[in-house]
């Protein structure tokens, strides 16, 4: 039952959780023993850099960190010299699509994601992907998101009618191996709650895309994330605009790709309606995934600027920090394919934008890597470079505490233990 002074009671522990990949068993394990010496390690829990680290992994498990001079390697480690590096734990991305580019999650894992969550696509679109011969990332998939009549992305949806319906969509997704359920903005908040009481008691988290449902009912049902900064719309705004938004989406689901910058270029990130939402979010724990890249919009010369997508996207990013300077959980999810970013690189830019809405580096980086496991209750064994964790790592040139984009520059892709090709 979810109290509405604090978070929810109902859910499980990350160390009891059931959460795993889908493709566990066929990422490649080597009995080895690894020394990675010299890098500067930034461990994903926001703590102080190690200067002339090393990392020991052996068969796949981080083994030892710490400063070189204080970690004794094995006599038999395979030592990897990466002075002049940074090390970070393997990225995690919550909010990834195929968007129908075959090959895109090896292109991922090739640029440091190592672990992603697909929240709304059929877990058997991913087969392709699982057979092709390259390396992918872990992937933690939802299965179809789950919609109402009429669904916006009818592919990637399953439809229900009533509570019932959806219920019993819940425990077939546990049973296929979803690891998230995903509820998309039909859906009302009577339904939610029913949709989150059969994912907690299947040891599975929520998450939705809410936009025509106002995200503080829809957390109050029970909702452990929330995709899109968007989703906050009605929140910020009052009923009367609001409801004048739903009605025009309820009616056509392609309303909200210009309806939405229309609603945002009103808000007042310094409102007293922005302070509340940050402090019940901080209250509730809820993990917020932006996914800003998916609504950036730039002025091109020689173009005609729309001055309601600039406005309304500039005020997405200082909505996203202010909530982030409240508490809020922030993490980062790269939407796959948006607007300025080459294919593969949109993770990097979700980082880079995220830096532009007033995180740190330092914040930004445990956001897209420890902050991440924990929305996908994972924190356990994957998501920063702690001895007993899973050696998910990725070396990079340059220093991303100093210039985020740094994190573009990958060098070495570590994956359970072994070394990306």
């Amino acid at each position: 039952m979810l109290c509405s002074c604090g978070k929810n009671s109902d859910r499980p522990a990350a160390q009891s959780s059931p959460i795993r990949e889908i493709n566990q068993k066929e990422i490649i394990l080597k009995k080895s023993t690894i020394a990675i010496t010299g890098a500067t390690i930034i461990d994903g829990t926001g703590g102080a850099p190690i200067g002339n680290g090393c990392v020991v992994v052996t068969d796949g498990v981080i083994s030892a960190v710490g400063s070189k001079a204080d970690i004794e390697i094995p006599a038999n480690a395979q030592i990897v010299n990466a002075q002049g590096l940074t090390l970070l734990p393997g990225f995690i991305d919550s909010h990834f699509h195929l968007d129908g580019v075959h090959g895109l999650p090896a292109q991922f894992l090739q640029n440091g994601v190592t672990s992603l969550r697909d929240p709304g696509a059929w877990i058997e679109a991913y087969d392709d992907e699982r057979k092709d011969s390259k390396p992918i990332p872990r992937l933690f998939l939802a299965g179809p998101h789950i919609d109402m009549f009429p669904p916006a992305y009818p592919r990637d949806a399953y439809v229900v009618r009533d509570a019932e319906e959806a219920v019993r969509e819940v425990n077939h997704l546990a049973d296929q191996g979803a690891s998230v359920i995903k509820v998309y903005f039909r859906l009302p908040p009577a339904i939610i709650r029913e949709v989150c009481k059969a994912a907690h008691a299947r040891g599975i988290p929520v998450t939705g895309h809410l936009e025509t449902t106002e995200a503080k009912e829809a957390i109050e049902a029970g909702l452990d994330g929330v995709e899109h900064i968007t989703s906050f719309g009605l929140t910020l705004v009052s009923q009367r605009e609001g409801e004048k938004y739903r009605q025009m989406v309820l009616a056509d689901n392609n309303a909200r790709k210009q309806g939405r910058y229309d609603v945002w270029k009103s808000i007042d990130p310094n409102s007293p309606i922005t302070d509340s939402l940050g402090a019940f979010l901080k209250n509730k724990g809820t993990f917020i995934s932006p996914t800003l890249g998916a609504f950036e919009y730039q002025a091109t010369v020689g173009q005609p600027l729309d001055t309601a997508r600039l406005e309304g996207f500039n005020k997405m990013k200082r909505i996203t920090g202010k909530l982030h300077s409240a508490g809020a959980k922030i993490v980062v999810g790269s939407h796959s394919m948006i607007p300025y970013a080459e294919t593969g690189w949109a993770f990097q830019r979700e980082m880079e934008l995220l830096v532009e809405s007033g995180l740190s580096p330092a914040e930004v980086i445990s956001a897209a890597t420890l902050q991440n496991a924990r929305f996908f209750r994972i924190e356990d064994r994957l998501g920063s470079i702690e001895k007993g964790k899973q050696a998910d790592l990725i070396l990079i040139k340059g220093d991303p505490l100093k210039n985020i984009s740094a994190a573009r520059d990958v060098r070495k892709v570590m994956l359970n233990g072994v070394w990306v090709k």
